[in-house]
């Protein structure tokens, strides 16, 4: 996993985070974010896109937040533990909102279901790394 990879190769310390649960959520923030976004544009494909309207704000909002996450959470130097657990607070809400509208479409449309398991496992890597920095 690249992200593994980088932050092995970091030349100073990473302030006592657990590694892997930050590879692994800024690993879950990218792909939630991708998700995020494709369905979305999926969303748009589909024939009753006006019924779709509310998770694809969801799905934008989400994707947005996920790569700013995703992002903070690779730079290590001089960073802000408030700033750091403010942005995964947001991301993990903005996941539940997006897995939440996701998962009452994902009998009827299957980008929707791939979305919300996205946004599941994205919400819970940011709250395993929010609660190991207590």
């Amino acid at each position: 996993m690249t992200h593994e990879k980088m932050l092995d190769t970091y030349p100073g310390e990473i302030g006592g985070v657990d590694r892997e649960k930050l590879a692994a959520c800024i690993a879950a923030c990218f792909e939630c974010a991708q998700a995020c976004t494709a369905c979305a544009d999926a969303c748009l494909a589909e024939e009753m896109v006006a019924d779709l309207r509310a998770c694809i704000r969801n799905n934008l909002d989400c994707a947005d937040v996920c790569a700013a996450t995703g992002s903070i959470l690779s730079r290590q130097t001089a960073g802000d533990a408030r700033v750091v657990r403010a942005i995964l607070e947001a991301c993990a809400a903005a996941c539940k909102a997006c897995g939440d509208e996701c998962a009452s479409h994902a009998e009827m449309h299957e980008h929707c279901r791939v979305c919300a398991e996205a946004c599941r496992r994205c919400e819970q890597a940011c709250r395993e790394l929010l609660a190991s920095m207590a």
